[in-house]
């Protein structure tokens, strides 16, 4: 059954247009890096350039849309069969390969962002990999491993929006971490800064409304065991109403 979703007030950022109605979102992930060791967990958010014109100045997830090299990146583990199947549901063409690209674009978008390469050095790096960002996994030794990674949302932009995406959220144990590359993250960079934060922390922060619904959902999730069979909600506006469903 669905749900209404509250706190459905639009930033003054966003610009609406009745022209804008039919965009077709595009696909893109999200990383949610979270520190379970402390009685408290945390999860590490960062702050967007104040200049940029699609949501300034916010604290986010890394993340961003899925590009032809994602399709294509080798990797070590496989999606979790519960990822793959909320990855698949509800899509007009689900298929493996646009489940692990999805999987790829959240790992290659959080090094893009923050710098830091999720997966293993265990088997040294790949053979080869796409032109651009993957190249520097091969170089590192750094294999992306789809494994541990959890489907933990997913959320629709809303009509009447210049940009619209069809976002999955995922989420990784911060042990997943393989290296941290410095100097990625600055004052002209897209993320000006990054911090470790408290969920409670992290929904103080100044936040899409989408951003601090996640993370109570990621609240949850947590407290009920931070599993890959737990439930995924999957928000979208239907009738100019938020709704949420489970996938």
């Amino acid at each position: 059954m669905t749900q209404t979703l509250e706190q459905t007030n639009l930033r003054a950022s966003e610009a609406h247009d009745s022209a804008l109605t039919k965009i077709t979102p595009r696909d893109a992930a999200t990383l949610i890096i979270v520190d379970r060791k402390g009685k408290n967990p945390k999860v590490l958010m960062g702050r967007r350039h104040a200049g940029h014109k699609f949501m300034p100045g916010v604290f986010v997830f890394p993340g961003g849309r899925v590009e032809a090299g994602d399709r294509s990146m080798s990797v070590v583990g496989m999606l979790h069969p519960r990822a793959e199947q909320a990855l698949m549901a509800r899509v007009t063409r689900p298929s493996s390969q646009r489940s692990r690209a999805l999987a790829l674009a959240a790992i290659r978008e959080t090094f893009e962002e923050t710098g830091i390469l999720l997966g293993t050095k265990e088997y040294g790096g790949p053979d080869s990999a796409p032109a651009g960002t993957w190249a520097a996994f091969r170089e590192r030794g750094v294999f992306p491993d789809l494994e541990g990674l959890q489907v933990v949302a997913r959320a629709i932009t809303p009509p009447h929006r210049v940009k619209r995406f069809d976002t999955r959220f995922f989420a990784v144990d911060r042990t997943s971490i393989a290296e941290s590359v410095e100097g990625v993250i600055g004052p002209d960079s897209e993320l000006v800064e990054t911090t470790w934060v408290t969920l409670t922390q992290a929904k103080a922060l100044d936040l899409m409304p989408i951003t601090k619904v996640i993370l109570e959902e990621l609240e949850a999730r947590i407290s009920n065991g931070f599993t890959h069979e737990l439930p995924v909600p999957f928000y979208y506006q239907k009738r100019g109403s938020f709704v949420r469903e489970e996938l």
